[in-house]
């Protein structure tokens, strides 16, 4: 029997704006967990997002919602994002009862909060840090709570934040209800639950709920050092509208989007060191298709309001299965299909199956793309363009140009493949990322098991002459080789850029401004290695000297960037 919100004898205020919102039916978390919580009692909710968990303890919150002094709900978030996501489902939810919603997080300044706090809040939404640091400050008063959420709490711990969630849980009141949200279960939520949580009850959503038929699941087999390369490859043949990529911490998503940017990829990280400004930027840049990929952690992807993403890669993947289910559920929204593509390496087949096992799907195994492969792909597209270009018929001036090559006694055969050769000109600048054989572990011993386990991706040992590749590579002595006109790359030159880190540049800005003002494809662009005051950058001979010419002219922000060779 279906339930409708009308059974569930919510105030008058409360169901005119959930039909407003043209909601009439409660997802199963909501129709579990709703009664429930009107009655006032502890209850634990085992539910991903998109389940409309936020609506099941919101809807209760505001049912019991009186104006008192002090706030009389604490709403506890992992990220400033979900934060501001619950903070607007609950101004939306409590409109025509004037409720007033505070949400307060990090990277914001003090005053604007503390104000707020001072001429009175109904209900607060904040993240752990920024919540002690009120309560520190004696501005935020909690000894009104009538009921404390935790959202996401198993998010909390994977950042950290246990020990602060229990300092916030002490200041509030014994007799409080409290709401725990998780979309897993691990022995350290349920400790917590056991120590701050009265008599408990659980609402699980099965796990039958969190299959997705609407993605299509591949995985490919790929050497741990040669995922990068992988990735190239894939972004070559694929009909990617807007991808998001999940690495697994905030260095590797730099080290990443770095890598897709020095291979012509726009990409930008997404991590928890961006500011709120910053990462409101970066999003804007995105849903502009400004940017292609975004490459972010799993705590830095809550949050995020974006429908259309057309793939989801996981670069690892993730140690707990159901965290699998949630990346992917990032792509195939709205009604839309989606492809989830993970990169495997040997030794997280075990983990594959652990995928399987939950999901009930198969995941396909696929073959990367060949060298031929993608030469065949490249060059069917350049003939379909023809061809469009051919029906559109709008090219009298190049006819015209055409004709003249002709009198002056060139074959018409010849002139359209030389003008074929000059349209594919930009290939040569994308050379094709080499794949090394996968090996599995009996095929090397401990040792080198050992060594291959702790290399990241890009290291020296995938390089094999790889021109796509621009780490810095071990020198003699174990030193790494950081200046030097002369690259330890043939053909390359060292060029060295008078701002660094301090500044705030990145290698997005360097690749951006180089390849802008020396009008040379980015793809050309080496190594990049930005320490605090300076930055190295690997460039051809040929580019090297045209980069040079126009030092004067770069810029970043309203500083001048010089570019000499390194010595």
């Amino acid at each position: 029997m279906t339930t409708e919100f009308t059974s569930l004898n919510l105030r008058d205020e409360i169901m005119q704006a959930i039909a407003e919102l043209g909601y009439s039916t409660p997802t199963p978390i909501q129709a579990a967990m709703i009664p429930i919580m009107l009655t006032g009692a502890d209850v634990i909710g085992q539910a991903q997002t998109g389940t409309g968990k936020t609506a099941a303890f919101a809807l209760p919150i505001l049912q019991h919602f009186q104006r008192q002094k002090n706030p009389q709900a604490l709403v506890l978030a992992p990220t400033r994002e979900l934060a501001l996501q619950v903070a607007n489902s609950l101004n939306e939810y409590g409109k025509h009862l004037h409720v007033r919603v505070l949400a307060v997080y990090g990277g914001q300044p003090y005053g604007p909060q503390i104000n707020s706090l001072k001429r009175g809040v109904d209900i607060v939404v904040g993240t752990p840090g920024r919540l002690n640091d009120l309560l520190e400050r004696r501005v935020l008063i909690l000894n009104d709570v009538k009921t404390v959420v935790l959202d996401e709490a198993d998010e909390m711990l994977n950042m950290g934040f246990v020990e602060e969630v229990e300092k916030i849980l002490a200041t509030t009141p014994a007799e409080r209800q409290t709401a725990l949200f998780s979309a897993t279960m691990p022995v350290r939520i349920r400790k917590l639950a056991d120590r701050f949580m009265r008599d408990p009850q659980t609402v699980a959503v099965k796990r039958g709920a969190l299959t997705a038929p609407a993605i299509e699941q591949r995985y490919y087999l790929v050497p741990e050092a040669d995922k990068a390369n992988a990735l190239t490859r894939l972004f070559e043949i694929e009909p990617i509208k807007s991808a998001l990529i999940f690495a697994r911490t905030r260095a590797e998503t730099a080290s990443l989007a770095n890598e897709l940017v020095v291979r012509g990829i726009p990409a930008e990280a997404i991590h928890g060191d961006l500011d709120q400004n910053a990462r409101e930027r970066v999003l804007g840049r995105f849903r502009a298709n400004q940017l292609k990929v975004l490459v972010a952690t799993d705590v830095a992807a809550r949050g995020l309001d974006i429908d259309d993403i057309s793939h989801v890669f996981n670069f690892h993947l993730p140690d707990d299965a159901e965290v699998y289910i949630h990346r992917i559920g990032r792509t195939g929204r709205a009604g839309k299909t989606g492809v989830a593509i993970t990169l495997l390496s040997p030794r997280e087949r075990r983990r594959m199956r652990e995928v399987e096992a939950l999901t009930k799907q198969p995941v396909t195994q696929m073959t990367l793309p060949t060298v031929g492969d993608i030469h065949r792909y490249r060059e069917n597209q350049v003939i379909e363009t023809m061809k469009v270009w051919l029906g559109r018929g709008r090219f009298k001036r190049e006819l015209e140009m055409v004709q003249e090559l002709i009198t002056a006694g060139h074959d018409p055969l010849n002139i359209a493949a030389a003008a074929l050769k000059i349209a594919r000109a930009d290939e040569k600048q994308r050379p094709i990322a080499e794949i090394g054989e996968v090996r599995t572990r009996v095929e090397y011993g401990r040792n080198d098991e050992r060594k291959r386990k702790d290399e990241p991706f890009g290291s020296a040992q995938s390089r094999r002459g790889n021109k796509f590749e621009r780490r810095e590579e071990p020198g003699r002595g174990g030193k790494q080789r950081l200046h030097g006109g002369l690259s330890h790359e043939e053909g390359m030159i060292r060029l060295k850029m008078n701002k660094g880190k301090s500044s705030g540049i990145r290698p997005n800005d360097i690749v951006g401004t180089i390849a802008f003002h020396a009008n040379i494809p980015g793809y050309t662009i080496g190594k990049i290695r930005i320490e605090d005051k300076v930055t190295f950058v690997d460039l051809p001979i040929g580019a090297a000297e045209q980069a040079l010419k126009h030092s004067g002219n770069y810029q970043f922000g309203k500083e001048k960037l010089t570019l000499v060779k390194a010595k």
